[in-house]
């Protein structure tokens, strides 16, 4: 499963309806031109003048070092005076920061609380990151079912992380009785996103027939997709179709190719898979496997299937 990591809400910090102060305006503007030594001018002004919103968006330019160099503690001290002040990204700024022990100790009850106070008021970040600390034990008893309201919650505002970790409890029965048929509907929609662990989870339940009509062509289009997007598990999937010439055709070379590729991002099975599909390759094969990983991952991994 996942956590959300607080990086992916950095823009949303900056978002301003028309009824806010121009200055505030001015600075998301700078922000969103690229202008981040603006953006923390303005911020900062506005942030020593006691303005939550500034304050939050002041931590998280100080933590991804834009405008100014990159200071956990500094980026926590801004972000802990907006949450003070009921601010929902000051709030799950600090709840990530706690939770990471980026510019403080760890500390996974802090972030529970924090992570809390912004779910509450309906933010999707703190909602995936506080059904996470539930679904772990991690500052809280353990609880699946209490992980699962919250990420239902955070999926019915579509976000793919949450939809995904839905897809896995269902999958694994995690606070719910196993449902392949719910798991594959939940892989979909996070699959939908480009999530390239719900696309490769998908695949496999076509590949199996587990809650879908087993249709290894699905299979495969899902798994070169999770591939391209740098699922480990879905370069290892890739790797065992060509090598086995399941609705494509058979190719040792490109199979080792995508177990090579799968052994690098750290998958365990494609390192095996690697192994055993070598020993029966000539020294020519192997090389040309090793030429097209090379080409494959100097170009991002796009067009190599």
């Amino acid at each position: 499963m996942k956590t959300l990591l607080l990086g992916i809400f950095g823009v949303l910090l900056l978002n301003v309806g028309a009824t806010q102060a121009a200055t505030f305006s001015e600075g998301d503007d700078a922000f969103r031109r690229g202008d981040y030594a603006m953006a923390y001018s303005i911020m900062r002004t506005l942030a020593t003048r006691g303005d939550a919103r500034a304050q939050a968006n002041l931590g998280m330019l100080y933590r991804n070092g834009q405008g100014a160099s990159k200071n956990y503690v500094e980026a926590l001290e801004w972000y802990r005076l907006a949450a003070e002040q009921g601010d929902v990204n000051g709030q799950v700024g600090l709840g990530y920061g706690y939770e990471t022990g980026q510019g403080i100790a760890q500390n996974h009850t802090e972030a529970l609380k924090w992570y809390r106070l912004a779910a509450h008021q309906g933010n999707v970040h703190a909602q995936v990151n506080l059904g996470t600390l539930y679904r772990d034990g991690r500052g809280v008893a353990q609880n699946h079912a209490t992980a699962l309201t919250w990420y239902r919650l955070a999926a019915s505002q579509g976000n793919a992380v949450a939809q995904y970790n839905l897809g896995v409890a269902y999958e694994d029965g995690q606070g719910v009785a196993p449902d392949h048929t719910e798991a594959a509907k939940w892989y979909r929609l996070a699959a939908a996103q480009g999530d390239p662990d719900a696309q490769n989870n998908l695949g496999a339940l076509y590949d199996k027939g587990r809650g879908v009509e087993r249709n290894s062509v699905e299979a495969l289009k899902l798994y070169r997709l999770a591939a391209a997007h740098g699922s480990a598990a879905g370069q290892n999937n890739l790797g065992v179709m060509y090598a086995n010439g399941w609705s494509v055709a058979q190719d040792d070379v490109r199979a080792l190719m995508w177990f090579t590729i799968g052994t690098y991002s750290g998958d365990t099975n494609a390192l095996q898979n690697h192994v055993v599909a070598a020993k029966s390759m000539t020294p020519q094969q192997i090389a040309e496997a090793r030429k097209m990983t090379k080409d494959c991952l100097d170009k991002r991994l796009t067009g190599c299937d």
